[in-house]
């Protein structure tokens, strides 16, 4: 008998209780954090992974951000100041991510490409950015990136699953997002507790029609 284990949020599947692993259907979810079952290892097989040995390098002519990176930059900035009890300066990069919003050109593309690009996230970008904490022995850095994998991952299981099913996966149901660590849950209630930070479901937020409610 085998352990399968969740890499999102840590949810173990034992064959032991009865079911097989390939007798669960293909479109069998976590119970906690609702990735799909290609987000499982077995936990045989994880211990056995080797470690990450090659080294990326860092491309010496960094590029400007975008209007819409710098949107999303100065509202996670808002949002670390918010959570420092800096109220003033929380607000001034709140106007500053809606004065960039509000300049950005409509994003075109489909899902497909935001699969490629999160595809490159958990493949190179967060592989390099690993690599750099740890070189830094930058503790928080490397915590941050754990979460940040994480969240990752779930919208890399979310998008596969809308892939199959399309909008008939969003419906009669609601989309939250912890505004902690920026996991996405889809169901009727937000978990108790984050799957990936652990904060109450109270730092979840509802969203709906591209805003977030409380």
């Amino acid at each position: 008998m085998s352990k399968y284990i969740c890499s999102i949020c840590g949810y173990i599947h034992d064959e032991a209780t009865g079911v097989l692993w390939d007798d669960l259907g293909a479109d069998w979810v976590c119970p906690l954090c609702k990735a799909d079952k290609s987000a499982f290892q077995n936990q045989e097989a994880k211990a056995k992974i080797a470690p990450v040995t090659e080294t990326l390098e860092l491309d010496d002519d960094l590029r400007e951000l975008s209007v819409l990176e710098m949107s999303i930059l100065c509202s996670n900035l808002a949002k670390g100041c918010e959570k420092q009890y800096q109220g003033e300066e929380a607000e001034l990069f709140t106007k500053l991510a809606t004065y960039f919003k509000a300049a950005a050109p409509a994003v075109e593309g489909d899902t497909k490409d935001l699969t490629a690009l999160v595809e490159e996230d958990l493949t190179q970008h967060m592989v390099l950015a690993n690599q750099i904490a740890t070189t830094h022995g930058d503790r928080g850095a490397q915590r941050a990136l754990v979460w940040g994998e994480k969240v990752t991952m779930i919208l890399q299981s979310l998008l596969k699953r809308y892939a199959q099913e399309g909008d008939a996966m969003l419906a009669h149901t609601n989309v939250y997002v912890c505004t902690i660590c920026g996991f996405i849950y889809i169901g009727d209630t937000p978990p108790e507790l984050c799957p990936v930070c652990k904060v109450p479901s109270w730092k979840f937020e509802r969203v709906e029609g591209g805003q977030t409610h409380g």
